[in-house]
């Protein structure tokens, strides 16, 4: 275990890598799916050339540098040389295409790129609205022309770069930008200091009380704050094996996990269902898992875990990108349906009337509100958003939009959103962004986003459209789909498209989505060709 590991002064994750280099360069630590493998003093060494490399394209100390990668040690490799040269990580999410991934691009305004040479088309694509990009490094063979403004750089030339020996970030330092969606407008960029990501892991070595027999399976993305920091994070804390997968495969993931010699893993969203409705095998207990943590935790999941799969203990978890986990389930103490107890030595939690902020007695639903108890333990904010930041405090509350329930042990229960957002495949999914795309579709006058169940157990949400025609044009469901397919992320294309005469709104003109809502598919076309 990293010897800061109680000592928040120390909680930098870079720090944690510089230890165990020292003490155990050869120990085994990451392995990707692509079988490309990083002992600890090998990391040590690429994430020191890595940030020589950068601070040879200029980047300084609070840089913001995108880094838009598929899952892997390259990724690792550039996360950590962020870190050590005290740098801002921009991970931006590998699925965003056209004014989603262009948003974020302009809004974080980096200089500097990291991509994988599969996903360069797409930033080609908004090239030309990209005024701040001037050098990008590109993993892989270029696959496309690069714009002439660009400065286009091979990732490889890490490796002939000395090892960065200048000085590192501190706790209070930001060590990334992770967008999350709202409800209305474009998504937001979270300031993460560099403690607030190794706490993540510090919780989570509490909650699954880790030891050095451990072994983690990592199969969700790295641009996320789950792959990343409460799985990837933990292992780098802890000093124990990692194997990581490119990308989320339900069919693969038990002989991962055999191959692996796995011993715990986490899901989040619908990746519990995938598993759970691959067919039953005979031998789906052997492998070596002693703990899976899915999120949220369903009943019917927790019983199909504990007894097809065999895992001793399944516990939860709930947070966001902007306040940690400040929730965590516990060994032995299993609780199907609920989310789990306050981590209390770093976060309060309390159950409020999202209208009053006035604390809500045991039992009953209001709003999960949560304020940190360490420096530097929670997000700094949102980027050059100070207005959304202060909205989201008021009260010196975090109001987190979820309704939940607090029982008088303390077990908190996640009941829904109070939000208007919808939860698909793991992602937050900001129903302006999507209604701003298919708008765009000629003979489309208005749009709405909303949120319908899905029809798998677990499965989250669906992405509904109510779309009303511009008068006298003849607008098919499926057109819509294929016309916005391109231009919308996978998990926000939707699976439903009804058209109306007029979308129900208030007397000042707002959608109702909540009317939309309670009439439920029908009459909608359901498409399911989302992939």
């Amino acid at each position: 275990m990293y010897s800061g590991l109680e000592d928040s002064r120390r909680w930098v994750l870079v720090e944690a890598l510089a230890e165990h280099a020292r003490l155990r360069p050869d120990a085994e630590w990451l392995t990707d799916s692509d079988g490309a493998s990083l002992g600890f003093g090998q990391a040590w060494s690429d994430a020191r050339r890595v940030a020589s490399f950068l601070d040879a394209l200029g980047v300084a100390p609070g840089d913001r540098v995108a880094v838009f990668m598929g899952s892997g040690c390259d990724f690792v490799r550039a996360w950590l040389g962020l870190g050590v040269r005290g740098a801002v990580g921009v991970l931006v999410n590998t699925e965003l295409r056209g004014a989603f991934l262009l948003h974020q691009l302009q809004d974080c305004r980096a200089a500097v790129m990291v991509v994988d040479a599969a996903l360069l088309p797409a930033v080609a694509e908004v090239a030309d609205r990209l005024a701040h990009l001037r050098v990008v490094v590109v993993v892989g063979q270029p696959t496309v022309v690069t714009p002439p403004a660009w400065r286009v750089e091979e990732w490889g030339v890490f490796a002939r770069h000395a090892e960065w020996t200048g000085p590192g970030p501190g706790p209070a330092d930001i060590a990334c930008v992770m967008y999350t969606s709202g409800t209305s407008g474009p998504s937001k960029g979270v300031l993460m200091p560099h403690a607030h990501c190794a706490l993540y892991g510090v919780g989570a070595i509490r909650c699954l009380q880790l030891t050095p027999q451990d072994r983690y399976y990592i199969s969700l993305p790295l641009f996320h704050a789950n792959g990343l920091l409460m799985q990837l994070g933990a292992t780098l804390l802890a000093g124990i094996p990692a194997f990581v997968r490119r990308r989320f495969s339900a069919s693969r993931w038990l002989s991962d996990v055999r191959a692996s010699r796995a011993t715990v893993t986490n899901f989040l969203g619908a990746t519990a269902a995938f598993v759970i409705t691959q067919p039953p095998t005979p031998h789906d207990a052997d492998h070596a898992l002693r703990a899976v943590m899915p999120a949220p935790n369903l009943p019917e999941h927790d019983h199909a875990f504990r007894t097809r799969f065999g895992v001793r203990d399944v516990v939860s978890g709930f947070g966001m990108t902007e306040v940690n986990i400040p929730v965590w389930g516990r060994l032995g103490r299993p609780a199907p349906g609920a989310a789990g107890w306050c981590h209390e030595d770093h976060f309060e939690v309390r159950i409020a009337d999202p209208d009053t902020d006035q604390a809500m007695p045991w039992g009953q639903v209001g709003e999960i509100q949560v304020r940190p108890k360490v420096p530097f333990g929670f997000m700094a904010g949102y980027l050059d958003a100070p207005d959304k930041t202060v909205e989201a405090w008021r009260n010196l509350w975090f109001h987190t939009g979820d309704a939940g329930t607090l029982d008088a042990s303390g077990l908190l229960s996640f009941v829904d959103r109070i939000k208007d957002c919808i939860r698909s495949r793991g992602e937050n999914i900001s129903a302006a962004e999507v209604e701003a795309v298919v708008g765009d579709v000629p003979g489309v006058a208005e749009a709405a986003a909303y949120a319908v169940p899905s029809d798998v157990p677990g499965g989250e949400d669906e992405v509904m459209i109510a779309l009303v025609p511009v008068p006298g044009a003849d607008v098919d469901a499926r057109a819509v789909l294929r016309e916005v397919s391109e231009r919308l992320p996978r998990f926000a294309r939707p699976r439903y498209v009804k058209v109306l005469d007029a979308l129900p709104k208030t007397a000042t003109g707002k959608v109702q989505r909540a009317v939309l809502r309670k009439q439920g598919t029908s009459g909608a076309t359901d498409l399911d060709e989302r992939g």
